[in-house]
């Protein structure tokens, strides 16, 4: 799953826990001043900010954004992604961008239950071919691409950057690092949460803010009798494995 799709974290607040402490400090200590934000270190953010996060005290969080490139996902994925209205997008356009009709798969997301059947799978590869073919000679008749891709798949490859900040992302995973979640989309999420992972100035945050599913976050599936059989114990432990539990 996920084949071809890319995540990566390419930009976030600067000193982000210490930025969400300082803030949290504004509530109750009264030697706060603006000038506390250059002296705060990582002893004052593991003094203060599990014990904040543990009473609830959540919308401190978005005080810190993070920005990630998504590439190789489709349309199908990129539209449940925009479900998300707090946080910034910018997509690839199909208006300026002319795919490219050589590669079926380089263009199009095929699912694996797709590939798993051959028969299928060669009428989806004859299927996008065409539906290329037909783009390219639209383009070729002096249609504008804002007109060609109406031909075009939602299975059709996408690039976007995504701008949330850390409450949001919380909520994000909540729902999308769900095993019940579209599988292109979960993948996004994981991968994702891979990328806080590798970043020191961010990891601790996974396990204090205990961004993941939602059976991370509450101590339970809320899916009940939906859930996947042994989906929570896979969950969990691939959870603890990125947070480093």
């Amino acid at each position: 799953m996920g084949d071809g799709i890319r995540v990566t974290l390419v930009n976030y607040t600067k000193k982000p826990l210490e930025t969400v402490t300082w803030a949290a400090l504004i509530s109750y200590w009264d030697e706060w001043e603006t000038e506390a934000f250059e002296r705060m270190g990582e002893g004052d953010v593991g003094m203060h900010l599990p014990r904040v996060l543990g009473y609830g005290h959540e919308s401190i969080l978005e005080h810190a954004v993070l920005t990630f490139a998504i590439e190789g996902c489709s349309r199908v994925c990129s539209h449940q992604l925009i479900r998300h209205r707090i946080a910034s997008y910018t997509q690839q356009s199909q208006r300026y961008i002319v795919l490219n009709p050589e590669d079926v798969e380089e263009t199009f997301v095929i699912p694996e239950s797709i590939k798993d059947d051959p028969e299928l799978l060669a009428e989806w590869r004859e299927l996008m071919k065409r539906s290329i073919e037909l783009y390219k000679k639209t383009l070729e008749r002096g249609s504008h691409q804002e007109d060609a891709r109406f031909i075009l798949p939602q299975a059709v490859r996408t690039k976007l950057v995504m701008t949330m900040n850390l409450r949001e992302l919380k909520h994000f995973f909540g729902l999308r690092a769900c095993e019940r979640a579209q599988w292109e989309i979960r993948e996004v999420a994981w991968k994702m949460l891979e990328e806080i992972a590798k970043n020191d100035d961010l990891r601790p945050i996974i396990k204090w803010a205990k961004l993941g599913p939602r059976c991370v976050q509450l101590g339970y599936c809320p899916e009940g009798e939906l859930m996947p059989p042994g989906c929570w114990k896979r969950t969990k432990e691939r959870w603890k494995r990125i947070a480093g539990i």
